[in-house]
């Protein structure tokens, strides 16, 4: 008798741990975003003994916000572990976990600065960058060797080489050919481009992160005169309703020399398909002046916790799990996602598998972050008043001055003078 129940206690020691808790969490919708997700998720809740719930969410990224705005509002405990756009953590950070006094610091030097910046929130750390995102410019190296012309360092010498080609090329029978597209739609693509152009050339960051607004300088009159000056001349018409698609469509299809887009871009230029592969670099975004910076706008992914989640402390450990080190590595070299750790840019592995990724170290490194955390909830309108100012000077219907003097007002109303 005694063997037998010996023998029982063995069992079920060695039996595995039962189910604690179940966490519902909204990544990734579609495709291998999806499916690494699921089997990260799913590797964390056979090693702790709980089970994970992928709960689908629509793939548009405004109607996931808005889900997200109806559950959390109501106090939903739906899901316990969320999916933000690297400009929702300001939205949504008044129902979301502060996560810096549940991660280690030492965790957190590794991720790039202006992530954690981008993130913290009225003093709270409301998510944790999962990958990061910030825009490049591409070029047709076969046509700057062809006319012996250099990656440009400035947007005036981008200005001056794009035409030069575009008209040389046309002169030899590809009248197709433009010099330059970007997204130029007015939507959240327009204001990303255009705030680069203004911290390229010094002119602030629409809001800086004290609250003050900063669109009304003579250095963004300067930018955004510029840019309206290639509508037309380098750039087509059509690109008052590009978006990322529509840019990378021009240039892959072989009708622009440059592009600014983002790194995914990379994969599909130099795909077997491509009418460009193996003929595109990739590069900085060109500086404001001789006086100005290297600026890129940080795009990206984070994970947050529900405040309204059940089981915090597991959640929590969760998100720690997806975003370690060891998982970034893996989606790097699996799915080409652009790691939130400056480390894994010198790991070995994850260049072999994507080269390009050491030329994009500079742009995530000093990537500007959009002011979604100082403008919390008033974000989505501060933005659609920039875009719509900016998309105006683009088409010819205003001038940039006068545009951002009225700019700069409705954003003091929105802000309060400073009082977000």
């Amino acid at each position: 008798m005694i063997r037998l129940i010996a023998a029982i206690l063995a069992l079920l020691l060695a039996a595995p741990a039962q189910a604690q808790v179940t966490l519902a969490i909204s990544c990734g919708a579609v495709g291998v975003e999806f499916q690494m997700c699921r089997e990260a998720a799913e590797s964390w809740a056979r090693e702790t003994g709980n089970q994970v719930q992928l709960v689908s969410t629509p793939s548009g990224s405004t109607e996931r916000l808005a889900l997200y705005q109806q559950l959390l509002s109501a106090g939903s405990a739906d899901l316990d572990v969320l999916q933000l756009d690297v400009v929702w953590p300001g939205i949504l950070g008044r129902n979301l976990l502060d996560l810096a006094p549940h991660v280690p610091p030492a965790e957190l030097e590794p991720v790039f600065p202006a992530l954690i910046e981008n993130n913290t929130v009225a003093g709270r750390l409301v998510a944790l960058p999962w990958f990061t995102n910030a825009g490049v410019l591409y070029y047709r190296r076969d046509l700057l060797e062809k006319h012996g012309r250099a990656v440009p360092e400035t947007w005036a010498e981008l200005t001056e080489t794009a035409a030069f080609i575009m008209q040389a090329e046309r002169a030899a029978g590809a009248d197709r050919m433009w010099g330059y597209v970007f997204q130029g739609r007015a939507y959240e693509g327009l204001t990303v481009n255009a705030l680069e152009w203004l911290h390229s050339h010094g002119g602030g960051r629409i809001v800086d992160p004290d609250g003050k607004v900063t669109v009304n300088t003579p250095q963004a009159v300067a930018a955004i005169r510029q840019a309206a000056g290639w509508v037309g001349t380098i750039t087509p018409r059509g690109v008052l309703n590009y978006a990322e698609e529509d840019a990378r469509g021009v240039f892959q299809s072989g009708n622009a020399v440059f592009m600014r887009n983002w790194p995914y871009a990379w994969p599909l230029l130099n795909a077997e398909d491509s009418v460009v592969r193996g003929q595109v670099g990739v590069a900085l975004l060109p500086r404001g002046g001789p006086e100005g910076q290297h600026s890129a706008t940080l795009g990206g992914e984070q994970l947050a916790v529900s405040r309204h989640s059940r089981h915090p402390e597991q959640a929590i450990a969760l998100i720690r799990y997806l975003t370690s080190s060891a998982e970034q590595k893996r989606r790097a070299i699996a799915g080409g996602f652009n790691p939130a750790l400056r480390p894994l840019y010198q790991d070995a592995e994850v260049l072999a598998a994507n080269p390009f990724f050491g030329d994009l170290y500079e742009s995530f490194a000093n990537a500007v972050p959009r002011p979604s955390a100082v403008t919390g909830r008033r974000y989505n309108q501060v933005s659609a008043e920039f875009w719509n100012a900016v998309h105006a000077v683009l088409a010819g219907q205003m001038q940039a001055a006068p545009a951002l003097d009225r700019l700069e007002r409705n954003l003091a109303r929105i802000g309060r003078d400073g009082q977000w």
